[in-house]
Protein backbone atom coordinates (compact mmCIF):
# COMPACT_ATOMS: atom_id res chain seq x y z
CA UNK A 1 0.00 0.00 0.00
CA UNK A 2 2.82 2.70 0.52
CA UNK A 3 4.17 2.05 -3.02
CA UNK A 4 1.64 2.23 -4.87
CA UNK A 5 0.46 5.84 -2.84
CA UNK A 6 4.06 6.98 -3.43
CA UNK A 7 3.22 6.00 -7.09
CA UNK A 8 0.00 8.00 -7.21
CA UNK A 9 1.82 10.62 -5.78
CA UNK A 10 4.76 10.53 -8.14
CA UNK A 11 2.31 10.23 -10.99
CA UNK A 12 0.22 13.61 -9.87
CA UNK A 13 3.25 15.71 -9.31
CA UNK A 14 4.57 14.36 -12.60
CA UNK A 15 1.38 14.68 -15.24
CA UNK A 16 2.53 17.48 -17.78
CA UNK A 17 0.64 20.61 -18.70
CA UNK A 18 0.86 23.17 -21.33
CA UNK A 19 3.46 25.47 -20.09
CA UNK A 20 2.51 28.50 -22.53
CA UNK A 21 -0.78 29.22 -21.39
CA UNK A 22 0.64 28.87 -17.47
CA UNK A 23 3.10 31.52 -18.61
CA UNK A 24 -0.29 33.13 -20.00
CA UNK A 25 -2.02 33.06 -16.77
CA UNK A 26 0.66 34.45 -15.11
CA UNK A 27 0.26 37.28 -17.75
CA UNK A 28 -3.16 37.69 -17.01
CA UNK A 29 -2.99 37.45 -13.07
CA UNK A 30 0.25 40.04 -12.78
CA UNK A 31 -2.58 42.56 -14.76
CA UNK A 32 -5.83 41.58 -12.65
CA UNK A 33 -3.69 41.93 -9.27
CA UNK A 34 -2.08 45.31 -10.14
CA UNK A 35 -4.02 48.90 -8.74
CA UNK A 36 -3.28 50.45 -11.97
CA UNK A 37 -2.15 49.80 -15.83
CA UNK A 38 1.38 48.48 -16.13
CA UNK A 39 3.82 48.75 -19.10
CA UNK A 40 5.80 46.43 -21.20
CA UNK A 41 8.82 46.84 -19.33
CA UNK A 42 7.21 46.54 -15.84
CA UNK A 43 5.36 43.49 -17.09
CA UNK A 44 8.45 42.37 -18.27
CA UNK A 45 10.61 42.85 -15.12
CA UNK A 46 7.89 41.82 -12.46
CA UNK A 47 6.94 38.15 -14.64
CA UNK A 48 11.46 38.29 -15.51
CA UNK A 49 10.11 37.57 -19.08
CA UNK A 50 11.84 38.84 -21.59
CA UNK A 51 9.56 41.88 -23.42
CA UNK A 52 9.50 40.09 -26.75
CA UNK A 53 8.71 36.95 -25.22
CA UNK A 54 6.26 38.63 -23.32
CA UNK A 55 4.80 40.73 -25.77
CA UNK A 56 3.18 37.47 -27.82
CA UNK A 57 1.40 36.38 -24.93
CA UNK A 58 0.12 40.14 -24.48
CA UNK A 59 -1.07 39.88 -28.13
CA UNK A 60 -3.29 36.61 -27.81
CA UNK A 61 -4.61 37.78 -24.45
CA UNK A 62 -5.43 41.06 -26.29
CA UNK A 63 -7.40 39.44 -29.32
CA UNK A 64 -9.22 37.01 -27.27
CA UNK A 65 -10.54 40.17 -25.36
CA UNK A 66 -8.92 39.39 -22.06
CA UNK A 67 -6.50 42.81 -21.68
CA UNK A 68 -6.22 46.04 -23.31
CA UNK A 69 -4.04 48.87 -24.04
CA UNK A 70 -4.57 52.13 -22.41
CA UNK A 71 -2.75 55.26 -21.04
CA UNK A 72 0.45 54.99 -23.52
CA UNK A 73 0.94 51.25 -24.57
CA UNK A 74 -0.21 50.31 -20.82
CA UNK A 75 -2.41 47.15 -20.03
CA UNK A 76 -5.61 46.69 -18.06
CA UNK A 77 -8.51 44.10 -18.14
CA UNK A 78 -10.57 43.78 -20.94
CA UNK A 79 -14.56 43.12 -20.69
CA UNK A 80 -13.72 39.10 -21.05
CA UNK A 81 -12.22 39.38 -18.04
CA UNK A 82 -14.96 41.30 -16.50
CA UNK A 83 -16.78 37.96 -17.99
CA UNK A 84 -15.23 35.48 -16.81
CA UNK A 85 -15.28 36.56 -13.27
CA UNK A 86 -19.13 37.73 -13.51
CA UNK A 87 -19.67 34.32 -14.28
CA UNK A 88 -17.20 32.89 -11.14
CA UNK A 89 -19.04 35.15 -8.61
CA UNK A 90 -22.65 34.04 -9.92
CA UNK A 91 -21.67 30.09 -8.85
CA UNK A 92 -20.42 31.09 -5.03
CA UNK A 93 -23.06 30.38 -3.21
CA UNK A 94 -22.19 32.66 -0.06
CA UNK A 95 -23.71 31.06 3.13
CA UNK A 96 -21.42 27.40 3.09
CA UNK A 97 -19.28 30.02 2.61
CA UNK A 98 -20.36 32.12 5.87
CA UNK A 99 -21.07 28.70 7.87
CA UNK A 100 -17.70 27.20 7.38
CA UNK A 101 -15.95 30.49 8.60
CA UNK A 102 -17.75 30.43 11.47
CA UNK A 103 -16.99 26.64 12.49
CA UNK A 104 -13.32 27.86 11.82
CA UNK A 105 -13.84 30.23 13.96
CA UNK A 106 -15.50 28.49 16.95
CA UNK A 107 -12.60 25.69 16.61
CA UNK A 108 -9.81 28.24 16.72
CA UNK A 109 -11.26 30.18 20.14
CA UNK A 110 -13.88 27.49 21.55
CA UNK A 111 -16.18 30.18 21.90
CA UNK A 112 -19.89 29.94 21.26
CA UNK A 113 -20.57 31.64 17.79
CA UNK A 114 -23.88 32.15 15.54
CA UNK A 115 -24.61 33.45 11.78
CA UNK A 116 -27.60 35.40 11.84
CA UNK A 117 -28.88 36.80 8.41
CA UNK A 118 -31.64 39.81 8.34
CA UNK A 119 -35.55 38.49 7.91
CA UNK A 120 -37.10 42.17 7.08
CA UNK A 121 -37.38 42.79 10.43
CA UNK A 122 -34.69 41.22 12.54
CA UNK A 123 -31.96 39.17 12.64
CA UNK A 124 -32.73 35.20 12.33
CA UNK A 125 -29.76 32.79 13.90
CA UNK A 126 -29.38 30.72 11.00
CA UNK A 127 -25.93 28.64 12.49
CA UNK A 128 -25.67 28.14 16.28
CA UNK A 129 -22.05 26.17 17.22
CA UNK A 130 -22.06 26.18 21.22
CA UNK A 131 -18.36 26.19 22.93
CA UNK A 132 -17.17 23.24 25.61
CA UNK A 133 -18.52 25.48 28.04
CA UNK A 134 -22.10 26.18 27.04
CA UNK A 135 -23.60 29.29 27.78
CA UNK A 136 -27.31 29.20 29.36
CA UNK A 137 -28.63 31.33 27.12
CA UNK A 138 -32.51 31.30 25.52
CA UNK A 139 -31.21 31.69 22.18
CA UNK A 140 -30.34 28.77 19.14
CA UNK A 141 -31.27 28.05 15.85
CA UNK A 142 -34.21 29.56 14.67
CA UNK A 143 -34.35 32.38 17.43
CA UNK A 144 -35.33 35.83 16.36
CA UNK A 145 -33.14 38.98 17.87
CA UNK A 146 -34.21 42.67 18.66
CA UNK A 147 -32.40 45.02 16.71
CA UNK A 148 -31.51 46.96 19.97
CA UNK A 149 -30.80 44.15 22.25
CA UNK A 150 -28.42 42.16 19.79
CA UNK A 151 -24.98 42.55 18.74
CA UNK A 152 -26.01 41.52 15.60
CA UNK A 153 -29.28 43.26 15.37
CA UNK A 154 -27.50 46.74 16.07
CA UNK A 155 -25.01 45.81 12.86
CA UNK A 156 -27.94 44.93 10.37
CA UNK A 157 -30.05 48.51 11.79
CA UNK A 158 -26.80 50.29 11.46
CA UNK A 159 -26.36 49.69 7.89
CA UNK A 160 -30.25 50.08 6.80
CA UNK A 161 -31.12 52.32 4.28
CA UNK A 162 -31.94 56.04 6.06
CA UNK A 163 -35.68 56.17 6.23
CA UNK A 164 -36.16 52.13 7.08
CA UNK A 165 -33.68 52.97 9.96
CA UNK A 166 -34.82 55.96 10.99
CA UNK A 167 -38.60 54.65 10.93
CA UNK A 168 -37.46 51.25 13.10
CA UNK A 169 -35.95 53.54 15.70
CA UNK A 170 -38.31 56.26 16.49
CA UNK A 171 -40.78 53.94 16.78
CA UNK A 172 -39.25 52.07 19.02
CA UNK A 173 -38.32 55.32 21.18
CA UNK A 174 -41.85 56.68 21.50
CA UNK A 175 -42.80 53.83 24.34
CA UNK A 176 -39.61 51.57 24.68
CA UNK A 177 -39.91 48.40 27.30
CA UNK A 178 -36.60 49.27 28.11
CA UNK A 179 -33.56 51.67 26.79
CA UNK A 180 -30.85 49.87 24.90
CA UNK A 181 -27.19 50.16 26.89
CA UNK A 182 -23.88 49.79 26.01
CA UNK A 183 -20.97 49.30 28.84
CA UNK A 184 -24.26 49.15 31.58
CA UNK A 185 -25.21 52.64 30.17
CA UNK A 186 -28.73 53.63 28.99
CA UNK A 187 -29.23 55.11 25.41
CA UNK A 188 -31.50 57.69 24.45
CA UNK A 189 -32.49 58.17 21.48
CA UNK A 190 -30.30 60.48 20.12
CA UNK A 191 -27.37 58.39 21.72
CA UNK A 192 -28.58 55.60 20.48
CA UNK A 193 -27.61 57.30 16.77
CA UNK A 194 -24.28 58.17 17.60
CA UNK A 195 -23.60 54.18 18.54
CA UNK A 196 -25.51 53.37 14.94
CA UNK A 197 -23.04 55.76 13.04
CA UNK A 198 -20.20 54.32 15.07
CA UNK A 199 -20.88 50.73 14.32
CA UNK A 200 -21.43 51.83 10.85
CA UNK A 201 -17.88 53.16 10.41
CA UNK A 202 -16.26 50.27 12.50
CA UNK A 203 -18.15 47.46 11.40
CA UNK A 204 -18.57 45.83 14.94
CA UNK A 205 -20.41 45.84 17.05
CA UNK A 206 -19.80 44.81 21.02
CA UNK A 207 -21.86 43.96 24.28
CA UNK A 208 -20.20 44.02 27.90
CA UNK A 209 -23.06 41.82 29.64
CA UNK A 210 -25.71 44.40 28.42
CA UNK A 211 -27.57 41.75 27.09
CA UNK A 212 -26.98 38.95 29.91
CA UNK A 213 -25.27 39.64 32.59
CA UNK A 214 -21.32 38.20 32.89
CA UNK A 215 -21.77 37.39 28.93
CA UNK A 216 -19.56 39.54 26.34
CA UNK A 217 -20.69 39.27 22.51
CA UNK A 218 -18.98 40.81 19.77
CA UNK A 219 -20.02 41.08 16.22
CA UNK A 220 -18.79 42.10 12.66
CA UNK A 221 -20.68 41.58 9.00
CA UNK A 222 -19.85 39.78 6.25
CA UNK A 223 -20.99 42.04 2.86
CA UNK A 224 -22.26 40.86 -0.77
CA UNK A 225 -21.38 42.25 -3.71
CA UNK A 226 -23.57 45.18 -3.59
CA UNK A 227 -21.86 46.33 -0.75
CA UNK A 228 -24.80 45.03 1.37
CA UNK A 229 -24.26 42.70 4.60
CA UNK A 230 -25.04 39.26 3.52
CA UNK A 231 -24.78 37.74 7.47
CA UNK A 232 -23.08 38.43 10.82
CA UNK A 233 -21.26 36.21 12.56
CA UNK A 234 -21.23 37.07 16.39
CA UNK A 235 -18.80 35.45 19.09
CA UNK A 236 -19.78 35.36 22.75
CA UNK A 237 -18.57 33.92 25.69
CA UNK A 238 -18.17 34.43 30.08
CA UNK A 239 -17.31 37.84 30.21
CA UNK A 240 -14.75 36.63 32.94
CA UNK A 241 -12.69 34.98 29.74
CA UNK A 242 -13.68 36.45 26.87
CA UNK A 243 -12.15 40.40 26.13
CA UNK A 244 -14.18 41.37 23.00
CA UNK A 245 -12.85 45.07 23.47
CA UNK A 246 -11.70 46.06 19.78
CA UNK A 247 -7.93 45.82 19.43
CA UNK A 248 -7.57 42.27 21.39
CA UNK A 249 -6.95 39.33 20.54
CA UNK A 250 -11.06 37.90 19.55
CA UNK A 251 -11.67 40.83 17.95
CA UNK A 252 -8.64 40.66 15.51
CA UNK A 253 -9.55 36.64 14.98
CA UNK A 254 -13.17 37.81 14.24
CA UNK A 255 -12.56 41.27 12.21
CA UNK A 256 -10.28 38.81 10.20
CA UNK A 257 -12.55 36.14 9.80
CA UNK A 258 -15.33 38.30 8.49
CA UNK A 259 -12.96 40.11 5.93
CA UNK A 260 -11.65 36.66 4.26
CA UNK A 261 -15.41 35.78 3.69
CA UNK A 262 -16.44 38.50 2.40
CA UNK A 263 -13.07 38.60 -0.19
CA UNK A 264 -14.05 34.78 -0.58
CA UNK A 265 -17.58 35.91 -1.68
CA UNK A 266 -16.88 38.88 -3.16
CA UNK A 267 -13.78 38.40 -5.10
CA UNK A 268 -11.65 41.20 -2.90
CA UNK A 269 -12.72 42.95 0.66
CA UNK A 270 -15.84 45.62 0.53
Amino acid sequence: MPAKMSEASDDKHSRQGIGSLEIGLRVLNEIAFSPKPLSLKELSDQLELSSSRLHKYLISLSRMNYIVQVQNARYTLASASLTLGMAALKRIDPMPITFDAATRLNLATDRTVSVAIWNGNMPLIVKWLDSSQVLAVNIRLGSELSPFFSAAGRLFLAHLPHDRQHQIIDDYYQSPKALPRLKGKQLNREEFYTLMEAIKDDNLSCFYGDFLPDINVIASPVFNLSGQIQAVISLMGMASDTDVRPGQRLERLLSATVRGTTKLICGTAV
